[in-house]
Parts: structure tokens; sequence; C-alpha cells
């Protein structure tokens, strides 16, 4: 089968805006490739509205939610790969989902981790020079 968290994430969303609510999503920000504001990230987590009236860009697609938006008045492109959304819900009533964890993103998250640290290391090289006669 494949993974549902992509197609719940759209349903939930269009469910949400429709019924004339405010999304807000649950992120994990420990998870690799996640880029949202560090300030506003508490034990690891990261709630972010993602109301069309709060957003530009907005993009909702199989691999990652994408969007621009300010926060404390600084402009910032925010990128949460799917695997690190962990839920959904209305801000008005609370109505939503919390999604279940699947072994299919497992392999994925092993994947960016891994490509993550291997850039890092990548970048953490210091050029040198060397005398050649």
């Amino acid at each position: 089968m494949l993974i549902q968290r992509p197609y719940l994430m759209r349903a939930f969303y269009d469910w949400i805006v429709d019924s004339e609510c405010t999304p807000h999503v649950i992120v994990d920000a420990t998870k690799p490739n996640v880029e949202v504001p560090e300030q506003f990230v508490e034990n690891g987590k990261i709630v972010l509205n993602i109301s069309p009236r709060s957003v530009l860009a907005f993009s909702l697609d199989d691999n990652a939610l994408s969007f621009n938006a300010r926060f404390s008045g600084q402009p910032m492109q925010v990128y949460v790969p799917l695997y690190a959304i962990e839920g959904i819900y209305a801000r008005e009533n609370g109505a939503g989902t919390i999604f279940p964890e699947e072994p299919g993103y497992e392999a994925v998250e092993v994947l960016e981790s891994d490509k993550q640290q291997d850039e890092s290391k990548a970048t953490s090289k210091k050029p040198t020079l060397t005398v050649v006669k």
C-alpha cells in the first residue's frame, strides 16, 4: 500500500479550510530537512498556521509542505517533509488528526539523515594548500 499521509493531509487541510476554520500542523522540527524558524521550536516541536490568509506560495505535494510566511515580521521560506508532520487540526475546535507512524517513512528518514550528514561532512572540510615543487 502507498503511504497514507499525503492523502490524509490534503483531505484534512481541504476539510478544515472548507469549514472556514484555521488549519494548524504539528511538526517534529528534529527530523532531517525541516526548515522552520528555530526560535519558535519548543521541545523539538513547532505548530504552524497554514491558513490561506497566513501564507504565500503554499504548496502541498506527496513529499512536502512548503510556503512563505512572516515570523515576528521576518519573511521566511518554510519547508517541511511530510514525514515530519505529526498532525493537522483546526485551531477553533481542535478537529483533525494525529498521523500514525508509517514504516514507509522510516527508510526515507534514514536516507535523508545520511544524506544530510554526508553534506555536513563535505562542507566542514577546510580547504588546504599544498606546495608542489
